[in-house]
């Protein structure tokens, strides 16, 4: 156990991560409803988002009930500082293209289907039952975002520059799927979640399976950047999105829908 936490604790950190993740990359995919480029796309986008964003309140109802202290999942997703969120930092990235958006997306859609297949064996039944749905829809996700890969990158060379440029951009945000931290360890010792180490070799095969298809070298893994999930540290671009995802409940306090 994390010295000086208790196993609810812990968890309610653990379940905080997770339901961050996926809460601030539903708000990035619902930034292009209106803007996709084609109506099938904008549609694919936004249905990816509420599946996302389901997947945010199920977590953030749990880790609600687990701490007890009478706040709900709206006041977790929305009235928590910057410094208090824990999210993967791959995905407060700005969406830029579509090919930017396509590679974020298939990096983590890679990750988060690995990761919510590893929970479908959790010690946690609550967690089990949340990674069961998700697991259904992460396989659209990731199936939708690597036919995209392979689209672009074995498509023009417009095209290929474009998702080869987007896939160096984003790469050296990857590894802190994988760092683990004291409570990561907790988690992992009480069976609740995987250790994150272990899925690599895993993702790394999915990865490399859709770029060779791609025609798309190995991305160039000379820097990286940790500190969202585990320490709050976010790049400038989580602020604003804050801002924008929290200005209805900041602005009308204790609203409800």
């Amino acid at each position: 156990m994390v010295e000086g936490m208790t196993h609810e604790q812990a968890l309610f950190r653990y379940l905080l991560r997770l339901g961050d993740t996926a809460h601030v990359l539903c708000h990035r995919l619902g930034e292009w409803c209106g803007h996709g480029p084609v109506l099938e796309e904008d549609i694919a986008l936004t249905n990816v988002a509420l599946d996302l964003i389901g997947q945010a309140r199920l977590f953030y109802q749990y880790a609600a009930e687990v701490e007890g202290a009478g706040r709900t999942e709206d006041d977790l997703a929305f009235l928590r500082p910057e410094r208090d969120m824990n999210n993967l930092l791959l995905v407060e990235q700005p969406n830029g293209d579509y090919a930017r958006t396509m590679a974020r997306q298939f990096l983590f859609d890679c990750y988060n289907l690995r990761l919510m297949q590893a929970f479908e064996k959790s010690s946690d039944q609550r967690i089990a039952e949340i990674a069961a749905k998700a697991v259904k829809e992460v396989t659209y996700h990731r199936r939708h975002s690597a036919s995209w890969v392979i689209r672009m990158g074995d498509g023009t060379d417009e095209s290929h520059t474009r998702i080869a440029t987007a896939f160096g951009e984003l790469f050296g945000f990857v590894s802190e799927f994988f760092e683990m931290d004291d409570v990561d360890r907790a988690m992992a010792d009480a069976g609740v979640g995987p250790d994150l180490g272990g899925l690599r070799e895993g993702w790394e095969a999915d990865v490399r399976a859709v770029l060779d298809e791609a025609t798309l070298d190995w991305p160039d893994q000379g820097w990286k950047v940790l500190g969202g999930r585990h320490e709050g540290r976010h790049t400038e671009h989580l602020g604003y999105l804050m801002a924008e995802m929290s200005f209805m409940q900041r602005t009308y306090p204790g609203m409800n829908w």
